[in-house]
């Protein structure tokens, strides 16, 4: 990366390591103010598993969304000195050409897509994994339970991290969220 983690960026990505080194699924709700930082710790918790040979999927709730992550993902992965290739990471929203959704399907079914941003259109019954073991829904409370366990239910129990910018006091987020761990 061209900058330095900050402290919080550092623990939330410690915390999601133990998790992914725990044997058992991540349920890791990630809460933080617009700009500080979510979507790198996604980023880069989503290569700790594509580097294990695994697949992530991002969904966000408007395409505007999805292709700031994308253009982000692909800056902090596979720019410069990047650990992956342009490639296998791809973009899935609504508007995607027909051609390009096919081949988008094609190379997850296959496993040479690592990566997968996108709107609901991930969770389209057709789009099918080879491995996917990472899930992150960003402004989770957007997507009803439903699409959530939809997402979940493309992989083997894969591991979960939900994002929030919206501020949830901790009371209030052990009580809705009390299922997940909170960063």
């Amino acid at each position: 990366l061209p900058f330095t983690l900050t402290s919080a960026q550092q623990t939330t990505l410690t915390d999601i390591r133990a998790d992914l080194n725990s044997g058992k699924p991540m349920n890791r709700l990630v809460q933080g103010d617009v700009g500080s930082g979510k979507t790198v710790v996604s980023a880069l918790a989503a290569a700790v598993v594509v580097n294990g040979g695994a697949q992530a999927a991002i969904m966000a709730p408007t395409s505007i969304l999805a292709e700031q992550h994308y253009r982000s993902f692909l800056s902090m992965l596979a720019g410069d000195g990047g650990i992956m290739q342009q490639s296998e990471i791809r973009l899935l929203v609504g508007n995607t050409t027909e051609s390009e959704k096919e081949a988008i399907r094609q190379g997850l079914m296959d496993g040479s897509i690592k990566i997968v941003i996108g709107t609901h259109a991930v969770i389209e019954p057709d789009v099918q994994f080879k491995d996917l073991q990472f899930v992150v829904i960003d402004e989770q409370h957007r997507f009803g339970v439903e699409q959530r366990a939809e997402l979940r239910s493309k992989g083997t129990n894969p591991h979960l991290l939900v994002m929030t910018a919206t501020p949830i006091p901790r009371s209030l987020a052990l009580t809705v969220f009390g299922d997940l761990d909170i960063s």
